[in-house]
């Protein structure tokens, strides 16, 4: 289905939590989290581009993406969206380990091309399965909003896609 941003109702997805990793609600509280994520030496030399992250970046997607929610915006090609950061509660260095989102629908261009999850995992925590994980805690939402099958998509000349295999 398409849906238009007054047409589509977002749900609670209730705790997405698996041990001792959990997703959460992007918010101020994990900006520096993510800042150092994406600076540090291993995510520089991996991924050039996180480097570029600032602070006025992650409030711009704040704003845009309030409680993490992204409106539907079908003349831009938008579907809705859930957007959440990976945080690993062990972690005191790097607790944010990387962002994941659902994007609910399933035109054509979403299901063959973008894939109803996408999901980054900063170099710093990458090796734990994370994104694995991530991805089994957002399964029970998808099939509240009546998504199955689930499309997950990779770009096979992204770093991060050619390394997971």
């Amino acid at each position: 289905p398409v849906f238009s941003s007054h047409s589509f109702k977002f749900l609670d997805p209730g705790p997405l939590i698996d041990n001792e990793f959990e997703l959460v609600e992007p918010s101020a509280q994990w900006i520096d989290a993510v800042l150092t994520a994406c600076h540090s030496p291993v995510s520089i030399q991996h991924s050039p581009a996180l480097g570029e992250t600032t602070r006025q970046k992650v409030f711009e997607f704040l704003k845009a993406c309030p409680s993490g929610h992204q409106d539907p915006k079908p003349s831009a090609g938008l579907a809705a969206a859930y957007h959440f950061w990976m945080h690993d509660v062990e972690n005191a260095q790097f607790p944010i380990a990387g962002g994941i989102n659902l994007r609910i629908g399933n035109q054509f261009d979403l299901v063959m091309y973008h894939g109803h999850i996408g999901y980054n995992v900063y170099p710093p925590s990458r090796g734990h399965h994370f994104a694995e994980l991530a991805t089994r805690l957002l399964f029970p939402l998808a099939l509240r909003h009546e998504i199955n099958p689930l499309w997950i998509t990779c770009n096979p000349a992204h770093s991060t896609c050619s390394n997971a295999g």
